[in-house]
């Protein structure tokens, strides 16, 4: 059944340059001289690329927070992360036009990332269970606090300004060249090892975080750690495709009720199905014959958000 799955969505990734609006001409794809050569290389493959790895650092980015904070409908969006890379981008937009978006975005996950950490320890200065809800409400403060700060910019721009942080908001998987996919490559890559590394002290953090401790395991750093590098590469996926929703709360949850696993042994499926997810959410977004393609984050919240729902009925009949 696993390996089925696998050689059925592996065919979704292959087949999804070919198909498009524009029909393509096989022969032609391999003709530099040709439209179809520069539709499929610098359009299509590049955007599918693009759409798996940030497809699976959204997927795995929300599984990690989900072991972090004990829950799991814990998503970096929860935490305000989300909301902290597109409010500073926006800023960007608008007041730094000269300034690389990415720049901006990373910028924003740092300062949330350090105000989630600063006041947490604030607030709890030896406790080690009781941090992570401090984290989690501090990030749902921030989250109102950026959403009332977007919309001021939102009262400050100009009408061209206004459209391109709209536009940004809803998501957009639109690239041309492999540079973006390259980049998503490399973080992908980055924090995929990183994660790895710290298999064994997640899999100790799942049992309970005071067994971890007891086991000499500091649990405040190793949560940092996961952190810092989860939201760094979630602000760089933002930067490129625009804040996109609900796969890091998703895809968690069907791989572990379809390999119920510990968490720790999911990181490959997770990640590696994320993108399966972001590629066929796009295929659908790129092929409804409608005047213009519709964003990512729309088909995403469609399928995303029913979910979430049901999950919470789900979560409330548990005794």
């Amino acid at each position: 059944m696993k390996k089925f799955l696998y050689i059925v969505t592996l065919f979704f990734v292959i087949i999804a340059p070919f198909l498009g609006e524009i029909n393509l001409a096989l022969s032609d794809i391999f003709d530099s001289e040709s439209m179809s050569f520069t539709i499929f290389w610098d359009l299509r493959v590049p955007r599918v690329l693009l759409a798996f790895f940030v497809g699976g650092v959204l997927a795995l980015s929300g599984l990690v927070f989900q072991i972090i904070f004990k829950n799991e409908l814990i998503t970096p969006y929860t935490l305000g992360i989300a909301s902290g890379t597109t409010l500073f981008t926006a800023l960007g937009i608008v007041f730094f036009p000269f300034m690389y978006l990415t720049i901006s975005s990373v910028f924003g996950s740092i300062i949330t990332v350090l105000i989630l950490y600063f006041i947490s320890k604030k607030i709890n200065k030896d406790s080690i269970a009781v941090s992570t809800n401090s984290i989690l409400l501090t990030g749902i403060a921030l989250s109102y606090f950026y959403a009332s700060a977007l919309m001021l910019v939102f009262y400050m721009s100009n009408l061209q300004e206004n459209y391109s942080i709209v536009r940004f908001t809803l998501g957009s998987l639109d690239t041309v060249g492999f540079f973006n996919s390259f980049i998503m490559l490399i973080v992908s890559a980055i924090f995929y090892l990183v994660i790895m590394k710290h298999k064994e002290n997640i899999k100790l953090m799942l049992i309970c975080n005071d067994t971890a401790f007891l086991k000499g395991l500091n649990v405040n750093r190793v949560n940092l750690i996961l952190l810092i590098i989860t939201s760094l590469c979630v602000g760089v996926s933002i930067s490129f495709v625009g804040p996109i929703g609900f796969i890091g709360l998703v895809i968690p949850h069907i791989i572990k009720l379809i390999y119920k696993k510990s968490a720790h042994n999911l990181f490959w499926p997770v990640f590696y199905y994320g993108g399966v997810f972001l590629v066929i959410s796009d295929l659908i977004s790129r092929n409804l014959n409608t005047d213009s393609t519709l964003p990512i984050g729309v088909v995403t919240a469609f399928i995303g958000a029913p979910f979430f729902v049901y999950l919470l009925i789900k979560r409330t009949k548990k005794p």
